[in-house]
């Protein structure tokens, strides 16, 4: 058989490779234009098709033509909530050139977005895009609005739903959205992404995910058309543990989720942080209070297994456990002395520190607040509906404080990043039109009055009251069914709400972070340790002392806030226990008991402490300056947790806190008159202040600055002197113990 040339053989390979090319470009083609002409068979919808594509180009933003005043003579919805209106803004605006059925290219809107004509915005949309195609074509087909017979989104799915990648890794996103007449469409050059912690992963336009050098976990979210899905990415460590997981320490459920998460990212956990550290953690965690000397030198001493759960146990039952939680719930509740007046304030907070001394079950003591009813002098939680006297503020602060859910967007327009539309914020609303009062002889009553109407403000349809995701309620009392629909196993938000921020007011973080922001872009960092939170809750009778304790009793609250060298840069999967700033209130009852001089406040007897403050509103600038809040709003975020210049340089230079320090019936003055061991003196400010014992090196250089002085004075001072110059020595060690961050920061 005779071969073909070399040279012709190539060729011929040649021709082969460009015919497989030209094929498959023909197929791919072909393809392109079977799914055209499929998508061309269905007529657009403007609310479906069009929409969309002004929210993924950022059309409608209040940073473009969504703002109040829209931009440029165009004006859209924000998000598009009203799909009605933007359709008149196009057609009937603007003398109708911004939609030219007869002549489609010469469409305002496409020369514009197309970048046929100057826009303020730039090239949003090419004529090579799917988008331009979509608009052009729904101009030709006569800009129709849609019929109402016209298929529906019902759920949009993001592949994949979890991944792990390794640090400077890509995945892209894919997003399908699914409609009422069954089919299905690749919307993801439609669908808005974006990511809840850009310092691990970012995500743009087009879906494209990228991992950061970090480690940890991210969400990626992506909405369409009002759905939302999220992709919850894994980002671990490039190195190996360094120890196995089986040999991490556990106690219980709570450290085996936790230690699933760690495992996953390949972060070793600190190890348990010593007696002394846990002993200050607890007291300032649960009741709000440092332990004195005598407590601190009796549990160091304590070598008993138990003797951790013991003291949990006992701090449960101090009195100092109600003040600090009902000051706690007080801020929430928004006990504001501006709204209520001076008696009506004290009312209710007396109300919230009965049901935080007597442990009221938390469904119970929601129960009571939303469906309270009757004189106000004899139901004080009726109180909360003078504080919050509009009805859309009692169903935004409800909705927050106890289902951890801001539906305060969805007043104006559809919230752009969770489910909640108006209906569902003027629903909840709906349930509150019944609260009314009735004042007589001696004050106020809470009565049910016949609920008026509520109407969508833009449709001024009724709207029916209905509890979120729930069903129309009838009108056998609205505050009722919405009560017992608060702590019903229908009820996803409850109790996951109340757990999370139990956990985050004693593990510095929320799982859900922000602790009222739970919405479906906002997962949780670790879902089944939420959830695990709830079920004992939930088990226990909503008992939040059980709860409290079997937090505080885990490995993971026990851990050091020392770093391993693996989570030295994790903040979020409570591998180590954080440094939390303390509230303004205990920080200035912990300076009052170092030095042992009571604050005086306004208005309350001597001797008051400031966890014991009902009135948020007693001027005090230590406590302004450190962060109270003044309760005007039910977010979390009134209390400013983190610490800033202002707060050190008032430490440094207080005159208030120098005279507690130098108060003549101080501590610092009593131990100077009392107690001529220097040693000793170092020691009992140490116990009292930081709450262990001095290390070696430490209390031999405090004990050289205070023989320094009396050194540096020779023989040239009476006694006396002598004296007052070591007493200043010791104020110097008492006022520099205070200014450390050890004394300032939980840790």
């Amino acid at each position: 058989m005779t071969r073909s040339p070399a040279p012709f053989r190539a060729s011929a390979l040649a021709r082969c490779r460009w015919l497989v090319v030209l094929i498959v470009t023909w197929a791919i083609c072909s393809l392109g234009c079977m799914s055209d002409a499929a998508e061309s068979t269905r007529p657009l919808n403007f609310e479906n098709d069009i929409e969309p594509i002004f929210t993924r180009h950022a059309c409608n933003t209040a940073n473009c033509h969504g703002k109040a005043e829209g931009q440029n003579g165009f004006k859209l919805s924000v998000f598009g909530f009203d799909p009605e209106a933007d359709f008149r803004a196009l057609l009937m605006e603007g003398r109708g050139r911004r939609v030219f059925p007869a002549s489609p290219d010469h469409s305002l809107l496409l020369l514009k977005a197309g970048g046929g004509l100057p826009h303020g915005g730039g090239v949003r949309i090419t004529p090579q895009t799917r988008e331009y195609r979509t608009l052009r074509r729904w101009i030709a087909e006569g800009a129709r609005f849609g019929d109402p017979a016209d298929a529906r989104v019902i759920e949009i799915a993001v592949t994949p739903q979890q991944r792990q990648l390794r640090p400077r890794s890509e995945l892209q996103l894919k997003v399908v959205a699914t409609w009422s007449d069954g089919h299905q469409d690749d919307v993801t050059d439609l669908a808005t992404f974006q990511s809840n912690n850009d310092n691990l992963v970012t995500v743009d336009k087009s879906g494209m995910a990228t991992s950061l050098d970090a480690s940890g976990a991210a969400a990626v979210m992506a909405s369409f058309l009002g759905f939302v899905d999220v992709c919850r990415i894994l980002i671990p460590r490039d190195e190996p543990l360094a120890s196995s997981p089986a040999d991490w320490a556990a106690q219980g459920r709570i450290d085996e989720l936790v230690h699933e998460r760690l495992e996953q990212l390949r972060i070793e956990p600190s190890g348990r942080c010593d007696d002394a550290t846990f002993l200050r953690r607890v007291h300032l965690d649960l009741i709000g209070t440092l332990p004195t000397e005598e407590e601190t030198r009796a549990f160091l001493a304590d070598t008993a297994e138990d003797r951790r759960a013991r003291l949990v146990d006992r701090l449960l039952e101090r009195p100092e456990y109600a003040s600090y939680w009902a000051q706690y719930w007080a801020d929430l509740l928004r006990v504001n002395r501006r709204e209520l007046g001076h008696k009506r304030a004290h009312q209710f907070y007396r109300w919230i520190h009965w049901a935080m001394r007597q442990n009221r079950p938390l469904d119970e003591f929601a129960g009571e607040l939303v469906t309270a009813e009757g004189p106000l002098t004899e139901f004080p939680a009726g109180m909360f509906y003078r504080s919050v006297s509009k009805t859309d503020d009692m169903a935004a602060t409800v909705s927050q404080v106890l289902l951890g859910v801001r539906i305060q967007c969805a007043q104006c327009h559809h919230h752009p990043w969770d489910r909640w539309g108006q209906e569902d914020y003027f629903g909840m609303k709906a349930i509150f039109e019944e609260v009314g009062f009735k004042s007589y002889a001696g004050g106020d009553a809470l009565l049910h009055r016949r609920p008026p109407v509520t109407k969508h403000p833009r449709t001024q349809q009724a709207v029916a009251p209905r509890v979120l995701g729930g069903e129309p309620l009838d009108d056998t009392g609205r505050r009722r069914q919405l009560a017992d629909w608060l702590t019903s196993a229908d009820n996803p938000w409850f109790a996951r709400n109340l757990a999370n921020r139990m956990w985050a007011r004693m593990l510095g973080r929320g799982l859900v972070e922000p602790v009222d922001d739970f919405r479906l872009t906002n997962p949780p960092s670790h879902p089944e340790l939420l959830q695990h939170l709830a079920d004992e809750l939930r088990q226990s009778g909503y008992d939040a002392k059980q709860l409290l304790r079997q937090i505080a009793l885990s490995e993971t609250y026990q851990r050091s806030s020392t770093p391993t060298p693996s989570n030295q840069a994790d903040p979020f999967n409570y591998s180590r226990y954080p440094l939390k700033s303390i509230p303004a209130e205990v920080v200035l009852d912990a300076i009052c008991q170092v030095t042992d001089v009571p604050e005086k406040f306004d208005g309350l007897p001597a001797g008051s402490r400031a966890i014991e403050l009902w009135d948020s509103h007693v001027p005090h600038y230590f406590l302004r300056l450190f962060g109270r809040p003044q309760r005007e709003t039910a977010c979390e975020c009134e209390r400013v947790g983190e610490p800033n210049v202002s707060q050190v340089l008032h430490l440094l230079n207080s005159p208030a806190l120098h005279e507690k320090v130098g108060h003549a019936n101080g501590r610092v003055r009593r131990l100077s008159d009392a107690t001529a061991d220097d040693s000793r003196v170092v020691e009992q400010l140490y116990l009292v202040a930081l709450n262990r014992y001095p290390t070696a090196a430490e209390q031999s250089a405090v004990v050289r600055h205070i023989q320094s002085r009396s050194q540096l004075a020779g023989g040239e001072v009476g006694d006396r002197d002598l004296d007052a110059l070591r007493r200043r020595a010791i104020e110097d060690v008492a006022w520099s113990l205070m200014n450390t961050l050890e004394f300032v920061l939980n840790h």
